[in-house]
């Protein structure tokens, strides 16, 4: 299927990223904007104003998700707990993929499983399909080891994602998860096994309580924290993983908590590539063009040419 593609020389918001073509570092992030095609009900908002679509999570088989509530707005956040609503990968192939248009932007897929051979199958599914590439969500319970998230422990964070790799020759972004003990490690070993890039970071776990009932407000009583509150731990995380991933030149999609073009500048500059806004867009559905407009100021006033430039330049 033809892809657009962007002169890095003519647009200064250009990346490559994984060896696909950005027109700008601005991703939006997996479970914000459903299957990708929910948006482009906005008046007002392109795909052309994104680099990339990560599309919602996609197991095996089609999921109900989690009892309600679901999404509680917390102080400078959100959480979430969605449990991974949707309609299987068959579907997602066969009837989601052939309506989205390819030439605007690209596209990402979700692979999310129980098992390995779950994350296998759908891999493979994907493998034979139009997208561009596969994000790993390894933020998902191993129901045959007690529950623990394979994105917890280094070494089944990699068996997931070398188990991956040899289903598909597309591009492997692997999800770190931010609760874990060592992401330098975990790092270090999903780039043995195989991943081509990395998003930092996933949500952090959290809860909300109902004083006057006494119980916990989302229905699985925990959920993800996303938004603002989370963006200094994802910014160090962000930079941990760069020194990792930098000498394998291994990209970073960082995010956490963007609102604002310094949000996203600060990424940069601590590693990413590219960068990923999710929960700003439930309140501001066209502030992508505004992230774009404000680095491409900040590289005019820095005289800097590209965000190339700008990526992984802390000074320390």
């Amino acid at each position: 299927m033809p892809h657009r593609m962007s002169a890095s020389n003519s647009n200064p918001l250009h990346t490559d990223f994984c060896g696909l073509s950005f027109d700008s570092p601005v991703v939006l992030l997996s479970g914000c904007v459903g299957f990708g095609e929910e948006y482009t009900r906005v008046e007002g908002f392109s795909n052309r104003d994104v680099g990339a679509v990560v599309l919602k999570g996609t197991t095996g088989d089609a999921r109900l998700g989690n009892k309600p509530h679901r999404v509680c707005e917390t102080p400078m956040g959100m959480l979430n707990a969605i449990g991974l609503q949707n309609p299987g990968v068959e579907t997602v192939v066969d009837d989601i993929l052939p309506g989205l248009d390819f030439e605007e932007t690209r596209f990402i897929a979700n692979v999310s499983g129980s098992t390995i051979d779950e994350y296998v199958d759908v891999t493979r599914r994907f493998d034979d399909s139009a997208i561009d590439a596969i994000e790993i969500n390894i933020s998902c319970p191993n129901v045959k080891e007690g529950g623990v998230q394979f994105g917890n422990v280094p070494e089944m964070s990699a068996r997931v994602v070398a188990a991956c790799r040899a289903e598909t020759s597309k591009p492997i972004i692997t999800k770190m998860s931010p609760n874990q003990t060592d992401i330098q490690e975990n790092a270090r070993l999903c780039i043995e096994a195989g991943t081509d890039g990395f998003s930092v970071i996933n949500t952090v776990m959290g809860m909300a309580i109902d004083v006057e009932q006494r119980k916990p407000v989302i229905g699985n009583v925990r959920g993800g924290l996303s938004g603002p509150a989370i963006k200094p731990i994802a910014l160090l995380k962000t930079q941990q993983v760069y020194e990792v991933a930098q000498p394998h030149n291994v990209p970073i999609i960082g995010q956490g908590g963007i609102t604002t073009p310094k949000d996203a500048i600060e990424f940069l500059i601590a590693g990413a590539s590219a960068v990923g806004v999710g929960t700003a867009l439930f309140y501001d559905p066209l502030i992508c063009p505004k992230i774009n407009a404000g680095i491409l100021d900040y590289l005019e006033r820095h005289e800097m040419a590209s965000i190339e430039e700008l990526v992984g330049s802390l000074q320390l």
